[in-house]
This record gives structure tokens, C-alpha cells and sequence, in this order.
């Protein structure tokens, strides 16, 4: 069972369901993943979503990885990914699998550079981010990449939200 937190701050527009895109990407994510049958186990397997500002995000990401700007999503591991297939067997517990934070500017900006709604990249980077979490590492080499970048659309078609790596042209 996956359990999904948000903390949503002022500047993300209050209309927009952002703990229900964040628990729908989450949920994608997982699905589309190695790790899918956490989704049936006993196990609570939960995920914090901070729908936040550049400023704070500019802060952690200065604190963690030394890098004193925004960035789009920022993810925290909490829980060894390579454990979470022993765990998917488990009849019951919880476990934190980690925290992201999402900072609105940087993504209302990337989106519409890309010419997209901000839930829809906010989604994009949900799955991003959990992906992390759950062990997978675009910054691992190539194959790693394309790897990670074949979950996340087939996570975000299963949102029904558009390949975000299609060449337009």
C-alpha cells in the first residue's frame, strides 16, 4: 500500500489538487517500476510531497547537495531501495520511503518553456522524484538514463499525460 503526504504552500494555486496529482503520481510511479508489488503488499510504504517555493527549495538544495540555486524537484531518500524487494512480502509495517519538494517557479517556468500545464510537469517530476526514491538514477550513465526516462513514461501514460522526452519538431 502506498501513502502519500503533501504540504502544499501558498504558491502553488489552490485549485489545482495537488495532493491527488501528487498520490495519482506517486501511485504511477511505483506501478511502473521494478517495485509494483509494494502497491498490493501489507506494507504502508509512505511518501512526503512538498509542493513549495524556489527559495526553500534553493535552501535545501545548498544544505544537501551543495548547489545554491533552485532546481525542479529535490528528492530524500529515507529507506535502502535495495531492501525494498524483501519488504514487498511483508504482511504489515511502515515505512518511509522518502520526501520530495517541488518548487513552483522553477516548474511553472520549465513547463511553459515545454508548452505544458503545470500540473502536468509537476506530475512529470512527482514521478521523477520517486523514481529516485525507489532507487533509480539517471545520473548513473546512459543506460541508466534511458532506463529511468522508459519508467517515467510509461508512469505518466498511465496519467495520460504526454511524453515529456518526444523531440517536437
Amino acid at each position: 500500500m502506498i501513502l502519500v503526504e503533501a504540504d502544499v504552500s501558498e504558491e502553488w494555486d489552490s485549485s489545482t489538487g495537488w495532493p491527488a496529482l501528487a498520490e495519482r503520481a506517486v501511485g504511477a510511479a511505483v506501478a511502473a517500476s521494478a517495485h509494483a508489488p509494494l502497491i498490493e503488499s501489507g506494507l504502508a510504504v509512505e511518501v512526503s510531497v512538498k509542493f513549495t517555493g524556489d527559495d526553500e527549495v534553493q535552501g535545501l538544495n545548498a544544505s544537501y547537495r551543495g548547489k545554491d540555486k533552485p532546481t525542479n524537484v529535490l528528492s530524500f531518500p529515507m529507506f535502502e531501495a535495495a531492501l525494498l524487494p524483501s519488504l514487498a512480502q511483508t504482511d504489515g509495517g511502515e515505512v518511509l520511503l522518502g520526501d520530495l519538494a517541488l518548487a513552483h517557479g522553477v516548474c511553472a517556468r520549465e513547463a511553459a518553456e515545454k508548452g505544458i500545464s503545470v500540473a502536468d510537469h509537476a506530475a512529470h517530476l512527482v514521478v521523477h522524484g520517486t523514481l529516485h526514491l525507489l532507487g533509480y538514477d539517471h545520473e548513473q550513465g546512459d543506460e541508466a538514463a534511458e532506463a529511468m526516462e522508459s519508467l517515467e513514461r510509461a508512469a505518466l501514460a498511465g496519467l495520460g499525460i504526454a511524453d515529456p522526452y518526444r523531440v517536437h519538431g
